[in-house]
């Protein structure tokens, strides 16, 4: 059964007041030592690096410094006065990486695998305790000298002599046809 104490109660009522009296969403802090969480705005324009998408909706570098407002203003005359390394520059300011660096492989692949070798590693273990410790030794009759014993019976008998198990064994040469 669940009890709310009073104090509780009024901790859960005054975060929730906070909550509803913050009118943006964008900032909420708490009581206590928890650390202020932004939220991003999905309304405005995002950068994103996509090969599907090659323009983002926006540049990389927003907020230009003064190096980089200068290159803007050289942008604007003739291209071949640029240097190369200017003209790079001006790449960067508006994406982030160029299509090789995002069409070069990751090394995720490893993780992954690593990651399954130590599943089968655990399970492995946990396996052979199991087996070593949880499940009782097996039972006599899996022995080979116990089937031995038991498929010479059953040739005694003649079980199923027709289509069966015994009209595989030639009773005079004693061995399986």
């Amino acid at each position: 059964m669940l009890h709310l104490t009073t104090g509780r109660v009024g901790c859960l009522l005054s975060k929730q007041a906070v909550v509803a009296l913050t009118s943006s969403g964008a900032r909420m802090s708490s009581h206590g030592h928890h650390e202020v969480s932004d939220s991003v705005d999905m309304s405005q324009p995002m950068y994103w690096d996509r090969l599907d998408t090659p323009l983002p909706d926006r540049p990389w570098k927003d907020v230009l410094d003064s190096t980089d407002k200068s290159l803007k203003q050289k942008e604007k005359g003739p291209w071949t006065a640029l240097s190369k390394e200017e003209k790079i520059a001006l790449y960067r300011l508006k994406f982030n990486h160029t299509y090789p660096e995002m069409k070069r492989p990751s090394h995720e692949w490893k993780t992954v695998i690593g990651g399954m070798f130590i599943f089968f590693g655990i399970t492995g273990l946990v396996v052979f305790w199991q087996g070593h410790y949880v499940y009782p030794p097996q039972p006599h009759t899996f022995g080979k000298e116990w089937q031995a014993k038991q498929v010479q019976r059953m040739l005694d008998m003649r079980v199923n002599p027709i289509e069966g198990f015994s009209a595989q064994w030639d009773y005079k040469n004693k061995q399986w046809k």
